[in-house]
C-alpha cells in the first residue's frame, strides 16, 4: 500500500466497459521513497476528493478491492487518512 494525495479528476467518455460506473481520479504519491511526487491514476469508490490524503492499493489487490481479477485497474483508494500517528 501507498499513500497518496488526491490532485484531479479524471473524465473519460470512452473506456473499457468494466469501467463504467468507477470514479477515475489522479493522485500523487507522498510519504517518501522513490516514487514520491509519481502521479497515477486511481479508481476512487469511497468518496474521497481533491485534496485529501488517501492509502492505495496497487496489482492484483485492487482489482479484488472491485470485486473482479477481470478489470483494468492497476491502483484504488481503499482509505481516506484522517491522521497522521508518530510512533516514539
Amino acid at each position: 500500500m501507498l499513500t497518496a494525495k488526491i490532485v484531479g479528476n479524471i473524465w473519460a467518455t470512452r473506456k473499457a466497459e468494466s469501467l463504467n460506473g468507477y470514479k477515475l481520479m489522479q493522485a500523487e504519491i507522498i510519504g517518501g521513497g522513490i516514487d514520491e511526487g509519481k502521479r497515477i491514476i486511481v479508481v476512487d469508490n469511497i468518496s474521497g476528493g481533491i485534496g485529501d490524503r488517501v492509502v492505495i492499493t496497487m496489482g492484483s489487490s485492487a482489482r479484488r478491492m472491485l470485486g473482479s481479477d477481470d478489470i483494468p485497474v492497476d491502483a484504488v483508494v481503499v482509505g481516506i487518512i484522517d491522521e497522521d500517528c508518530e510512533i516514539n
